[in-house]
């Protein structure tokens, strides 16, 4: 079953029983990565890594030529 059939499910089954209508999908997909972004950063304070410019770091080192290589 997609996601686009269940909420209609979930929305027939509402009206059905007076309840209000589930959120349609994708609704909160924001707050949520906003959420795991937040989670993550707070995350690597006490283990000691940096907060910000980590996937920068990561890929200046992968692309930067290294000592002793023909170019």
């Amino acid at each position: 079953m997609s996601i686009t059939q269940q909420y209609l499910l979930d929305t027939y089954r509402a009206r059905r029983l007076g309840e209000p209508a589930p959120p349609a999908p994708g609704t909160h997909d924001r707050q949520v990565l906003r959420a795991w972004r937040d989670h993550r950063r707070f995350r690597a304070v006490p283990a000691g890594r940096p907060v910000h410019g980590r996937v920068r770091r990561a890929l200046r080192r992968w692309w930067s030529p290294r000592p002793g290589s023909v170019g």
